[in-house]
């Protein structure tokens, strides 16, 4: 019988999806799921740009050009502008959401074998991306005692090597919430420099920051030329569904390896530009709710959290996630418990095990992720039922 590939064998699936049988299965049995695993928020996607795509004149869905429609790029360019970075349109690729960018950034900066540093924990998908690129992680890892802050520039320096070729970062963070602040930024910069490194940020979450502002990766002068950025609609507009995102660098030669990429899988989605286009449009008052929404549901998450006895959470700074420290043993066992075996008032919680989002064997075994990207009503039933549950866990550890 024939076998797949090495590199599909070497494929991870999902920690966030993983459990989703055992929440079916729940389903079924009549118990209600309060889905904190993923982050697929509840905000309505603006009316207004769902109608672009409807109200548009289409006689032909032809492909766009391979970086994007050139409208799109421009309108993409001005949105920059208003936060303080000049961009032109062909600085800019449209790729098929911030997974495609994040793919290109590692092929079009990376050769086959080379390194990446990433903070640990991390958006567990990095892990796939880099086994379709080809590159290995190497893992510095971020302390949930101090709230995922960036660690020690001492041991980023200890983890380069001769294959070393690019630090990636997710800013707001992604799983925990961490919001880079300005200092450490300019220690990315600084390190990028030294040791001429690329420096890949994932800006998904921009928008939604609670304690000051996201400083993006294009603000760094003096490696302006080793900077790629990777954003997407998914999050800030509530469009996963469109699949849009973007490739944005200044280096010239880079850009161009990208394009290629982009040209071998011809163009990115005609009819999620016509609606990514119609968002940048939206009123600059347009994420006030959303952010308004976002930050009392962290508050209320965080403080139910902090009141169980033998739980930690730090307060994130931003996206819409939260790490949790939790008296168990093993945070893959009770993810599935929750949903195999227990209920609250009819109700259970589905969460992601964080050890999915660290490469270090161990680490965040007794943690979890929660989006929290439901109302504040159902936090407060899935925390009373998560509060319940901690109770009557027979792995629980005091």
């Amino acid at each position: 019988m024939l076998k797949p590939s090495e590199r599909g064998e070497k494929m991870p699936a999902s920690p966030i999806r993983k459990l989703v049988p055992f929440a079916e299965a729940a389903e079924k049995k009549g118990t209600k799921v309060l889905y904190l695993n993923i982050g697929q928020p509840d905000i309505e996607t603006p009316p207004s740009i769902i109608n672009a795509v409807k109200n548009a004149n289409i006689p032909i869905l032809a492909y766009s050009h391979s970086a994007g429609n050139i409208s799109y790029r421009k309108k993409l360019a001005e949105y920059y502008k208003k936060l303080g970075i000049e961009l032109t349109s062909d600085q800019i690729i449209v790729t098929s959401g911030g997974s495609e960018a994040i793919v290109f950034a590692m092929m079009s900066c990376m050769d086959l074998g080379d390194e990446i540093i990433i903070p640990e924990p991390f958006y567990a998908n990095y892990n796939g991306f880099a086994v379709m690129a080809g590159v290995k992680i190497i893992t510095v890892t971020a302390k949930i005692e101090n709230g995922f802050a960036l660690p020690p520039i001492e041991a980023i320096e200890k983890s380069i090597t001769p294959k070393t070729k690019a630090i990636l970062i997710c800013n707001p963070n992604n799983p925990t919430g961490y919001l880079y602040s300005d200092d450490e930024m300019k220690q990315l910069e600084a390190i990028c420099l030294k040791h001429q490194l690329f420096l890949i940020s994932d800006e998904a979450y921009r928008e939604f920051t609670y304690n000051g502002i996201a400083t993006s990766a294009l603000k760094l002068e003096s490696i302006a030329e080793q900077v790629v950025v990777v954003d997407t609609i998914s999050k800030r507009y509530s469009a996963c569904g469109a699949r849009i995102g973007a490739f944005i660098t200044k280096n010239k030669a880079v850009y161009a390896a990208a394009m290629k990429f982009a040209q071998a899988r011809l163009s990115p989605p005609g009819l999620a530009q016509i609606l990514a286009e119609a968002a940048v449009d939206l009123p600059e008052n347009y994420f006030d709710a959303p952010k308004a929404a976002y930050q009392s549901r962290r508050d209320l998450l965080v403080k139910r959290l902090n009141a169980m006895p033998g739980v930690f959470c730090p307060n994130p700074g931003g996206a819409f996630y939260v790490v949790a420290k939790l008296p168990i043993d093993d945070g893959d066992k009770f993810c599935q418990w929750m949903l195999e075996s227990f209920s609250h008032d009819g109700k259970t919680v589905m969460m992601a095990p964080a050890s999915g989002f660290y490469n270090t064997p161990g680490l965040g075994k007794n943690e979890v992720r929660m989006a929290y990207v439901i109302n504040n009503e159902n936090i407060d039933a899935a925390m009373d039922c998560l509060e319940a549950a901690l109770k009557v866990y027979p792995g629980r550890i005091d």
